[in-house]
């Protein structure tokens, strides 16, 4: 352990395999069931509900699925017990059409133009214990190293931007923090704009 008491008290760590259960904790905590899967659920929307209701295991394997399989998949915040206190969603575009074909975003000519060397920031999760400490802003910061090892051009991320949102509803990330790290507007569609970073 750091003897700094000005050092922080987590770290953030690319997904990978031994990952999957501190962070299926961690969705258990915060109470959701998706599990991070919902850009890569197929079904519509009442089949999600159900899933949600019925099955969130299978969103939970999936998840372990991906910590395995994916060379890009997300970005863990550990505490230093070893609980995982935050997540960001970060993974190829080509690998999450769904969030592409939302109605703010259909039909966009700039949005996907590099590709497979395109990332994307899909959603974030911070553990409320551990709210307002800079964890979203350092998963960001580590994604954006890791896609540029991984070869990606760019990040493209979907944050809202609108007064008076709770933490809960900021799960596509802080639009704050996107821009002081570097991301800039794309494109502008009210609440929902479009930022990306070019690496």
């Amino acid at each position: 352990m750091n003897g700094d008491s000005n050092a922080p008290d987590f770290a953030c760590e690319a997904l990978a395999a031994q990952h999957a259960p501190p962070l299926s904790e961690l969705f258990e905590r915060a109470g959701s069931g998706c599990y991070c899967e919902w850009w890569h659920f197929e079904g519509d929307k009442n089949a999600w509900l159900a899933r949600l209701a019925e099955a969130p295991e299978q969103n939970r394997a999936r998840l372990a699925e991906r910590a395995v399989s994916s060379s890009l998949a997300g970005v863990v915040a550990l505490s230093r017990e070893g609980d995982a206190v935050g997540w960001m969603k970060l993974t190829w575009a080509n690998a999450v059409p769904k969030l592409y074909a939302q109605r703010p975003y259909r039909g966009l000519p700039l949005l996907r133009e590099n590709g497979e060397r395109v990332a994307t920031v899909g959603c974030f999760l911070v553990d409320p214990a551990w709210r307002k400490r800079g964890i979203s802003g350092s998963l960001l910061q580590t994604g954006i190293e890791l896609a540029r090892r991984a070869g990606a051009v760019a990040i493209e991320a979907f944050p809202r931007r609108a007064d008076g949102l709770r933490d809960e509803e900021l799960w596509t990330g802080p639009h704050a923090t996107f821009v002081r790290l570097g991301f800039e507007p794309v494109h502008e569609v009210g609440q929902y704009p479009v930022l990306r970073r070019i690496l």
